[in-house]
Parts: structure tokens; sequence; C-alpha cells
């Protein structure tokens, strides 16, 4: 089939995607300079498009591309893409999140260190000939608490770079039961009241434009330092500042900025200069970046081989992951209904030693390669829908491998698929019905 599948690539990324979808019998070919315009004109030849993020895949390019089977964007994202128009067309959306995690975390500890260090303040003052050593006083991270907002691929590989200092890490996440054995999840308003420093790891979505704003920023108790490795259209850069002048914020570490243009390679989208950012600009508390932190030599080439197998996957299906069994691995959860789980949560604390959050307990575990997993335990009020439609008291929740050809096999055999399955950066969602009327969900961890 992929004999006569041609790919339009319009970014230039590492050789090996080229040449491995070459190898597969793909048809590549190349255009990193005409204009959006130019490129509608002629999409309508391509089966698949290559991107990164150099413009907006938006309705008026959809219509045009009449023959497109896939998207494939080389970054963690896909908020250049009108995903709702393009699925609604049929077209596979592939993006590439598991591919710069590690890059991504590794930058979040890297400009935390600096910032409570003052190492770049430092190394400006001495190349001017200033040797100041108390005005230059560090913090230690030792005893804080780190808060991580989205508690995805990113998050994940942040809350791992941590595990080597005595700090304790939360997580706050839209989605129940993303916490593991690096990160406990909690409600916002323990959230607030606990950390020391906030990190935010969420995409960008209407639901994250500008969410951290100036009512985000007072609800937190304590003054607390902020770093921004996600999205800049996530943070009010105004109030950012105006919390920076009142202390309410020590310090900022800002690897992308709200003024950036969609191509992330100019800073503003007309001559004058925010006069938020010319503060940033001027402050001693503040590390700015530039949109790098996913940007390493090993993630280049992660995030092609990634794109790749996606896109394999797409074309051959089971033949590209025969090696890998569509099949359950282990329990993932066990969750159950409570006339006062609260309660009960607290009972299991303290006459049974168990380690409880605030949606019950996490046991940690290898699998057979060594990798970290976990299985939830959860006791949930009597009035859940979350087991609907089966009117059992429990659910449980099993990890699976290869989610997708599990869901299709299951969906061949006649199997009770409950709702569609749904996909996030951290994992893959499906639910079903046995014969017996049990709700069971199926859960495939990324990463």
């Amino acid at each position: 089939m992929s004999q006569n599948i041609k790919i339009l690539h319009i970014d230039s990324n590492h050789p090996l995607l080229w040449e491995q979808l070459e190898q597969a019998g793909f048809a590549n070919e190349a255009d990193y300079k005409s204009s959006k315009q130019e490129i509608e004109a002629k999409i309508a030849g391509y089966n698949g498009i290559v991107i990164r993020s150099r413009f907006k895949i938006d309705k008026t390019f959809l219509d045009a591309a009449t023959n497109l089977q896939f998207i494939a964007r080389v970054g963690a994202g896909l908020e250049s893409i009108d995903t709702a128009y393009a699925e609604s067309k049929g077209i596979a959306l592939i993006a590439a999140p598991e591919g710069n995690r590690n890059a991504v975390g590794e930058q979040a500890l890297g400009m935390l260190l600096s910032l409570f260090n003052n190492l770049n303040k430092a190394d400006r003052e001495i190349r001017s000939g200033h040797w100041i050593r108390e005005g230059n006083r560090g913090h230690e991270l030792d005893g804080k608490t780190v808060g991580i907002i989205g508690y995805g691929n990113m998050g994940q590989s942040f809350a791992k770079k941590l595990r080597g200092f005595d700090v304790e890490v939360l997580c706050y996440d839209i989605k129940p039961y993303v916490g593991d054995a690096n990160a406990r999840q909690v409600e916002l308003d323990e959230f607030q009241q606990k950390v020391d420093i906030v990190s935010l790891h969420t995409p960008w979505t209407p639901e994250t434009d500008k969410m951290v704003n100036a009512n985000l920023i007072s609800g937190f108790a304590k003054p607390l330092w902020f770093i921004n490795t996600a999205r800049g259209n996530s943070v009010v850069t105004q109030d950012l500042t105006d919390a920076l002048k009142s202390g309410k914020i020590l310090g900022a570490a800002l690897d992308v900025l709200e003024y950036e243009k969609l191509s992330f390679e100019h800073l503003f989208t007309d001559e004058a200069m925010p006069q938020a950012f010319e503060y940033l600009l001027n402050a001693d508390n503040v590390l700015l970046t530039p949109h790098i932190a996913g940007w390493t030599f090993e993630s280049h080439e992660r995030l092609a081989q990634v794109i790749v197998d996606k896109i394999k996957a797409v074309y051959f299906g089971e033949a590209a992951q025969a090696q890998t069994e569509a099949k359950v691995t282990g329990v993932g959860g066990f969750f159950f209904k409570s006339e006062d789980p609260k309660a009960l949560r607290e009972w299991y604390k303290q006459h049974l030693g168990m380690d409880i959050n605030d949606y019950g307990c996490t046991f940690t575990w290898k699998d057979d390669n060594g990798n970290d997993a976990a299985t939830q335990w959860s006791p949930f009020g009597e009035d859940t829908k979350y087991f609907e439609p089966s009117q059992k008291q429990f659910m449980q929740n099993f990890r699976v491998q290869n989610f997708d050809a599990l869901i299709t096999r299951l969906k061949a055999a006649g199997v009770t698929l409950v709702g569609e399955p749904e996909s996030y950066d951290y994992g893959k969602f499906g639910w079903i019905l046995d014969p017996e009327g049990n709700k069971i969900e199926l859960w495939e961890a990324i990463g």
C-alpha cells in the first residue's frame, strides 16, 4: 500500500525520517519555502503531510487537501491544526509528545537550578568585572514542595528528574488517576496551599489559554517560583510581571512567551515591544530561553523516529506491531463504590498503613522490562456515574499493550464497547462490558 502513498514534507527534520519512510516504500517530496497558499494549491496531490510549525492547518487548507490521509507533526502538540475538522474528514493525526519529553524534563530542572542559584546573573556580573557573593546567595531545593500542572509526558519527565532531590512533588491535572510514584495527585486547593514551585506542562487548548493569570496566582498561599516550558499563550505575561513586582512570584524561568508567532522564529506580531516583556528582559530574577526545552540533538532524532513508527503503524497496522501482542498486561486499578470515601480512605490509612492520597492508594511495581508501573485502589461515592452503564458496585482497570489493535479485535468479536476510546498525551482509555455487565476500563500508558 505504501508504494502509492505520497508524503509532502514542509519542514526539515532529522534525515532518518525521510530515509526510513523511503525504505518503507513511501514517496517523499519536500517543499520548505512555498507559502501556505502555494502549498494549498497542490496539496490535493498528496496523501500525507509532515510538519513542524510553519503555518496553521485550518479548514481552508483541509478542504483543499482532498486526498489527505494523515498529518504528522514532529512535535508534542497539535495546536496548529484544526483537529476537530481534520478528524471529521477521517484524517489521522500524529504527534510525538514522547519524543522530546526527556529534553523538556531536563530543561525544566536546569532552569530551576539556575534560577535558584543565580547562575546566569552571576555569570553576567563576573564578565562585567563584578565579584558579588552576597547578592548571589542562592536557595536549595531540599525541603521544598514542587507543583506540576499538567501531568502528561512532560510533567512526568520533570517529576522523574526530581527523584534525586529531597522534595515533595505534587501534580494537578484535569484527568483523574494520573499520579504515580514520582508525584502525588491533589486537588487545586491543596496544590495552591502547599507548593513553593510551580512548573507548567499543559498543552495549549481553549481551557489552558491564559490559565496562569492574576486570579490563579493570587490563590497560592506562599510566594512561589514559576517555570513555563509548555506554551506561552497559557500565561498572561502582564499578570506574571505584576506578581514578580509584588513578590508574589519570587522568580520565573520562561522557555516560552505569549508573544511568539506560530513559527516560534519571531517574537512579535508588530514592531512595538510590550511593556511586560521589556520588564522581563531587565529583571534579574527572570531566566529566558527561546523555546528550546524540547530542542536537543537527541530529541531531534527521537521525534523523527516516533513519527516514522506512527506513520508506518497507520498503514501497516498490526503488521507493524506484530512483535507486540494486543493483550492485558496487569491490573491498573480497582475502583468501588463507598458510602463515605474520605472516611474509608482514612480507615485504611490508620489501620492498614496504606499510603493514602486524594484518590485512594497507588501501589507501584516494575513490569517484566523493568519499567515503572502502578495500580490504583480507589473508593468512589455511591452516586458516581463513572461505572455506568454497569449497575455493579465496582469497576476494574486493566493495563494493556497495543491498545488500538486490542480495541479493533474486541469490536470485531462483538464485545460491547461503552462510548468511544479517548486519547491523551499520558495514555489511551477505552471501556467495555463483560458478559455479566461488569464495566472494564482499558488503559495503555504512554511512556
